[in-house]
């Protein structure tokens, strides 16, 4: 058995969580191979403790550089930014310095998945700089205490933007964990691999986040506020150097020039201003679990979202649906409303229903679906979406429906107003499988007009989180995740999966993993199966992701059958909240184990996963308020009976004290504190 030790307040091992964002600049490439050849002084930007210090210089040629140093270390080496605009020019030589200026201020807001009364405290500098025909552009730099955020704008721009050559040229040679997709469309779905720096090849499509360490300190290379723009892939550099740098999807609607080069970005008119480019920097990768950065650096809510109810839902689709009770289960009457039945005995606030309820000439989960359903209507007299919101009103449960984008994108306000008219209080949107200028588009207005009409929102087959729950906090939660429907017709959902989540995709923002299967086999004993699915982790480990994983809205995915039959653990998944007020991480590393703690008014939640290999790990108790001098701990932890057995406990314990925690193989366990 591995055994791991926490070290006392291991945030204050890990505290250091820094963020540094770029925006896109508007110039020609620049890839130095060795220390740049500056034509006047260097302009920098610290973080208001002094920890991260972000510097823009031009070269003897008008083109500008950046360089970012941690702790006195230069993390990113001099890095290239530039834009293509065809035709009409790229920008970046014979640039000189026009005006510096700098001004302060702090943030505060709630992210209701992760933390509540953030304060990010903050220091800006703007450098405008000049280009030979008279243009001034403009590049913002924002220093918080956790990082820097770094943008570009321009009162005015050419029409259309064919490529981004911002790079991130590593100053030494780190090992990485992303998801090489390798194409523009995809559901955004993969596992987080290890990647030394020197593999990463200029073919290669990753999407965000990709995490490095390099022994001494992690980064985390990300994008915030997307809007009006084209998300965004990272790719091996093109002169081979270690490092990436940014690519571009192409607009779908094909639009080119005259040779045939696709546009990535129609510009507006008017004001133009490319998204975040972020890094998040600590001396640990676990620190990201703790940061809001990528949420801070996207626009406060417009309007009143007090609206706004997370919570855990009841699910028909992933089980099934199966239901001894249902002589013929599926999408019907019968069925959802013993769904809804099931939520409201176990206090959870919400129960969705999935595909198959609206009249449709194609199944919309063909790949070819081009949607020819209609959301106006049910698919036949066996299913009524109106009456069960009503039966499920009545019995304190809200209503949330499925639908292909497709068949939302045209006449959205009449049909998102048909909903609410219905008692319906959300929506899963799903098969986006894009990031193009014109599906960032669609999220916006969707997520808008769904807000205007009182609708929560999770999109699945969604490009990552960029900062658009905190802009629009009726975003619950979304996919972009190899979750636990690849339990259904694959063996890739594996415990050490399960671990890289939290300190890959999860950092981003929430994640609906779909969490809650308890048919719990070993791998050799696991089958993939579409009907009634088993996975290959233990109930400790399922319990843990409750706690481990951030989604403001949260799926119990099994059947109401398997929770009867097997009920060990299921009090604690009726008592795990999903709104929190405070989150920490307590330890792990990439693929191996982590331990997470949230809390959510005096109590103190705590979730821990290992991969395939069993360990004890110690937990100091430092976190808990010393003020209360005797807290109640209830344990939840992996039996020794099979992967489905817990060993269930109680103690008191006292702040600053250690608990140990024992978690078999592929397992996990979960912890309840209260203070007496």
């Amino acid at each position: 058995m591995t055994g791991n030790s926490i070290s006392p307040r291991a945030s204050a091992m890990f505290s250091a969580v820094r963020l540094i964002a770029f925006v896109a600049g508007f110039f020609v490439i620049y890839a130095p191979t060795g220390p740049a050849s500056s034509a006047h002084a260097a302009e920098s930007v610290a973080s208001p403790d002094g920890g991260i210090l972000a510097t823009v210089d031009l070269d003897a040629d008008g083109r500008p550089f950046y360089r970012i140093d941690y702790r006195g270390e230069t993390l990113i080496a001099d890095s290239a930014l530039g834009l293509d605009f065809g035709q009409d020019g790229s920008f970046g030589d014979g640039l000189s310095l026009k005006a510096v200026s700098r001004r302060r201020g702090q943030g505060r807001f709630d992210l209701p998945g992760r933390a509540r009364g953030i304060v990010a405290p903050w220091r800006e500098m703007s450098v405008d700089l000049a280009d030979g025909e008279g243009r001034v552009w403009r590049i913002v730099f924002r220093a918080y205490d956790e990082g820097v955020a770094f943008r570009y704008e321009s009162a005015r721009a050419p029409a259309y933007l064919y490529a981004e050559r911002t790079g991130f040229f590593f100053a030494g040679e780190p090992v990485c964990h992303g998801v090489n997709i390798g194409r523009w469309n995809s559901s955004f779905e993969g596992e987080y691999d290890p990647a030394p720096a020197s593999l990463i090849r200029p073919h290669h499509l990753y999407f965000a986040p990709l995490v490095c360490e390099t022994g001494g300190a992690a980064f985390a290379i990300a994008e915030s506020d997307l809007r009006d723009y084209a998300g965004m892939f990272l790719r091996g550099r093109d002169d081979g150097g270690m490092g990436v740098q940014i690519a571009l999807p192409p607009r779908h609607d094909g639009l080119a020039d005259s040779v045939g080069r696709r546009v990535a970005v129609k510009t507006a008119t008017g004001r133009f201003r490319t998204p975040w480019r972020v890094v998040m920097i600590a001396d640990h990768p676990g620190a990201f679990i703790e940061s809001t950065l990528v949420s801070a650096l996207a626009p406060a809510p417009s309007g009143d979202f007090s609206w706004v109810r997370p919570g855990k839902s009841a699910w028909d689709w992933w089980n099934g649906p199966t239901l001894a009770a249902v002589e013929n289960p599926g999408v019907n009457d019968e069925t959802e409303r013993a769904f809804i039945d099931f939520a409201a005995e176990a206090g959870l606030e919400y129960a969705l229903i999935d595909e198959g309820w609206y009249a449709t000439q194609a199944s919309p989960t063909t790949f070819h679906y081009r949607g020819q359903g209609d959301v106006t209507r049910m698919a036949g007299p066996h299913i009524n979406i109106p009456a069960l919101a009503a039966y499920a009103k009545e019995r304190g449960v809200a209503i949330l429906i499925w639908a292909h984008w497709r068949d939302v994108e045209e006449d959205m306000d009449a049909k998102f107003a048909l909903f609410r008219e219905w008692g319906v209080s959300g929506i899963k949107v799903d098969f986006m499988d894009r990031n193009d200028q014109e599906m960032v588009d669609f999220y916006h207005r969707l997520l808008a007009t769904a807000a205007r009409h009182g609708l929560s929102v999770n999109l699945h087959g969604a490009f990552p989180p960029a900062g658009l729950s905190r802009t629009y906090p009726n975003y619950l939660t979304q996919e972009g995740v190899l979750g636990a429907e690849y339990n259904k017709w694959s063996r890739r959902i594996t415990s050490r999966h399960n671990v890289t989540l939290a300190f890959t995709r999860l950092i981003l923002g929430p994640m609906d993993y779909t969490p809650g299967g308890f048919r719990n086999v070993s791998p050799e004993e696991f089958s993939p199966r579409f009907i009634a699915p088993q996975v290959m982790t233990t109930r400790g480990q399922a319990l843990a992701m409750y706690v481990v994983y951030e989604s403001p809205l949260a799926m119990v995915a099994d059947t109401p059958d398997a929770y009867a039959q097997s009920p060990a653990g299921f009090d604690f998944i009726r008592l795990v909240p999903t709104d929190w007020d405070e989150t920490r991480f307590l330890g792990g590393d990439i693929g191996e184990y982590v331990v997470v703690a949230r809390r959510k008014g005096k109590r103190w939640f705590v979730g821990a996963m290992t991969n395939e290999a069993p360990r004890e790990i110690d937990v100091p108790l430092d976190f808990l308020e010393a003020g209360a001098r005797l807290w109640g701990a209830r344990l939840w932890q992996d039996g020794a009976d099979g992967p489905a057995s817990l060993a269930v406990s109680q103690r008191d314990v006292f702040p600053g004290e250690t608990l140990r925690l024992t978690l078999s193989a592929d397992g996990g366990a979960a912890l309840v504190l209260e203070p007496q």
